[in-house]
């Protein structure tokens, strides 16, 4: 296998889209992370990129010695796998958000919901998804690496 590109196949997509759903459906319903979501700067909200970011990098290509990103197929440079483990983790925890309508629940209260222009709740939404997608990448990066 050296010299040669690894096929990335939608399955492996499959495998990560379980495990993202897997660990954010608790985040998600958790009122507690709508708050801090409210209460984050973009700056908060930038770390918590770099966060997910790091743990997915690192569990994809450090923690399995097999796997090498520089042998992947790649887009711009950057190895297809961790690109759809970015778009499943935060993908996942966006979804479910707004499918369990957790958004206008958990922010019915606070007067990010009276804004008439809803740029509160878009951004806090923004918010509380990088803070569930923290755990979803755990998730989909294990469930790609094991299955």
């Amino acid at each position: 296998m050296v010299g040669r590109r690894k096929r990335y196949r939608i399955a492996d997509s499959a495998q990560q889209v379980v495990g993202g759903f897997l660990l954010a459906g608790p985040f998600v319903v958790t009122e507690e992370v709508w708050v801090l979501a409210a209460n984050m700067t973009f700056w908060h909200a930038l770390v918590t990129v770099g966060i997910v970011a790091g743990i997915g990098y690192g569990a994809l290509y450090k923690a399995d010695a097999g796997r090498d990103p520089d042998t992947e197929a790649e887009v711009a440079g950057i190895p297809v796998r961790f690109v759809s483990l970015m778009l499943v983790s935060y993908g996942s925890v966006f979804v479910l958000a707004l499918a369990l309508t957790a958004p206008t629940t958990f922010l019915v209260e606070a007067e990010i919901l009276t804004d008439p222009t809803r740029t509160g709740v878009v951004l806090t939404t923004i918010k509380a998804v990088s803070v569930g997608a923290i755990f979803s990448v755990v998730g989909a990066a294990t469930a790609d690496s094991v299955f």
